[in-house]
């Protein structure tokens, strides 16, 4: 390895490590001879993100280790342990396969399937157009139709979308971010016409416009009215909607770009600071909106440093909260969070190694204190998952929670030298970086001057360069290849595209157009001023407004955002 991308953090263990005598007369009689005789197989042992690892942790890893302060107990700060005192004993974690492809009655199958083999909450994906808030019949949507996720144009998809599910009866996230004030509207008005109570129904809603100018790049505005309407869901959810989480805050994306898993938890936990910062600005007290604030990380390949990057979370939120915000409510110090398992470890080749791979990376997730979790398919390397595909992937957890005992205590790991040690490096590492943040202005003003991404992209390259040189074997890929069968895969083609333009053709014949064009003037001038614009949106997601209707009105008002060059 070249000496610019050997180089990696030097661990604080090394400079405060003090053996113990017993720790050294192993060294030197037994460690070394065996040594001699059978030389470790590589020069360097580090995780998935390069961070270096020891050959063997004991308590000289923990000098400067409390277990009252450090560790504590579940449901009680620092929360290392789990944000529920009774963890995966009382409740297991919320079942949430992420589900999303052709037109709104297609996804509604799917949907209704997978609750009937014990899925316990919805996700939903949106296809493309969607997530750029454009119609599925404007010239930019050609091609995109359906293909990524379910498309969604109107409040009139939405019904369908939901057709025979009971909203007061089921969780539902939704992955979804520019628009998502429209979409979250869209969602409200189906419940509202369903007869359930806002102030019941549950679920979470993306809305974490900061990760996709760091790393998913799917943004329509500029980042200021961007923020404004985040703000704005948070302070009607606060009103109206006491029980939808109104963001998750996702490090998902972030680690899909290629971060390690300390950037991955430092770019996330700050990105949620700069959401609670831009809260109490708008007047918000943090007690009233951040108890209702979620998170979304990544579970990747690497065991140990995935459970030490939960741990580390819970640990640094709760630090946050008292003592940066003053917060006094427990339930805004306790850092609550999605998992999925990692999309960007899926390989094309033998794509029934992923099945491992994602059993793996769940099993992190739960040893890591996940409140909910999505396992990704074997195939989605390839396509959208099969039903098959998909049902492998919720049994995969349904195994996890029910046969391999991992449920059966809190923590399990807790008290390890390793994870304790590993935990406590991981968190150091994404202070610093939260620091560095601090010190540019916040997260808003580093994503302008393009730092987030450039420590990404730095990151992504270095490991690219050892996946090439075989310094990490990917099974498959760099190593252990094989000749391969095809697989049979999902194919969304272009009817679907047809289906949603005669569907909009339809509407836009059969609805009120004056009240449309009344109701998007009204969202216009609102924009042009201060209010939350969250109640002009649902008026004009109610007069069957479209979505590439709304997002164009504020896109008038708003401008649309283009990146720095990154140098």
């Amino acid at each position: 390895m070249s000496k610019e991308l050997k180089t990696q953090p030097t661990p604080t263990f090394e400079a405060q490590r003090k053996t113990s005598a017993a720790e050294r007369e192993w060294e030197e009689k037994t460690l070394l001879p065996a040594l001699r005789k059978s030389p470790d197989r590589e020069a360097d042992f580090t995780t998935v993100s390069s961070y270096p690892i020891r050959r063997l942790y004991t308590e000289a890893d923990l000098a400067d280790w409390n277990a009252e302060r450090d560790l504590g107990f579940p449901g009680q700060p620092p929360y290392t342990r789990g944000i529920h005192s009774s963890m995966y004993r009382g409740k297991l974690w919320t079942m949430r396969q992420f589900a999303g492809f052709g037109a709104a009655e297609d996804t509604n199958a799917r949907f209704r399937y997978l609750l009937s083999q014990g899925q316990t909450g919805l996700s939903v994906a949106f296809d493309l157009p969607t997530l750029m808030g454009y119609d599925s019949d404007h010239a930019l949507s050609e091609g995109e139709v359906g293909k990524c996720g379910v498309a969604i144009s109107s409040l009139a998809d939405m019904e369908v979308l939901f057709d025979k599910i009971p909203l007061a009866d089921v969780t539902t996230s939704m992955t979804i971010n520019s628009p998502a004030a429209i979409i979250w509207a869209m969602y409200l008005a189906v419940a509202e016409k369903q007869g359930a109570d806002w102030k019941k129904i549950g679920g979470t809603l993306q809305n974490d416009i900061l990760k996709e100018y760091i790393a998913q790049k799917e943004y329509i505005y500029p980042p200021e009215p961007s923020m404004r309407l985040v703000i704005d869901t948070f302070e009607f959810g606060a009103k109206h909607t006491p029980k939808f989480n109104p963001i998750s805050i996702s490090g998902y994306h972030i680690r899909e770009a290629g971060s390690t898993a300390i950037q991955e938890l430092a770019f996330t936990l700050r990105d949620g600071i700069e959401y609670v910062d831009w809260g109490i600005r708008r007047g918000l007290e943090v007690d009233d909106f951040v108890p209702r604030l979620s998170f979304f990380f990544n579970a990747h390949s690497d065991f140990f440093e995935e459970i030490a990057k939960y741990r580390a979370a819970r640990r640094i939120w709760y630090k946050v909260m008292r003592e940066r915000f003053g917060a006094k409510n427990p339930r805004s110090w306790a850092l609550r969070f999605h998992t999925q398992t990692a999309g960007c470890s899926l390989t094309a080749q033998q794509p029934y190694n992923n099945v491992v791979r994602t059993a793996l990376q769940a099993l992190a997730a739960v040893m890591g204190g996940t409140q909910s979790l999505h396992t990704n398919s074997l195939d989605e390397a390839w396509a959208l998952p099969t039903e098959f595909a998909a049902t492998l992937a919720l049994r995969t957890q349904q195994i996890i929670a029910h046969e391999s005992g991992v449920t059966n205590t809190a923590d399990p790991l807790g008290g390890s030298y390793f994870v304790e040690a590993l935990t406590d490096e991981v968190e150091r590492g994404a202070w610093d970086y939260i620091q560095k943040i601090d010190a540019l202005g916040g997260m808003v003003a580093a994503i302008e001057r393009g730092y987030p991404q450039r420590e990404i992209g730095e990151a992504s390259y270095r490991y690219q360069v050892a996946v090439d040189r075989k310094e990490k074997i990917i099974v498959g890929v760099n190593g252990y290849v094989a000749e391969e069968k095809p697989l049979d895969i999902l194919q969304i083609d272009e009817t679907v595209a047809h289906r949603q333009a005669e569907r909009l053709g339809k509407l836009r014949a059969e609805r009120s157009n004056d009240e449309v064009q009344r109701r998007l003037s009204a969202l216009r001038k609102a924009a042009a001023g201060t209010e939350n614009l969250m109640p002009y949106i649902f008026e004009a997601v109610k007069a069957y407004a479209t979505l590439g209707e709304i997002c164009d009105s504020m896109r008038a008002v708003f401008g649309i955002y283009e990146e720095v060059a990154i140098t």
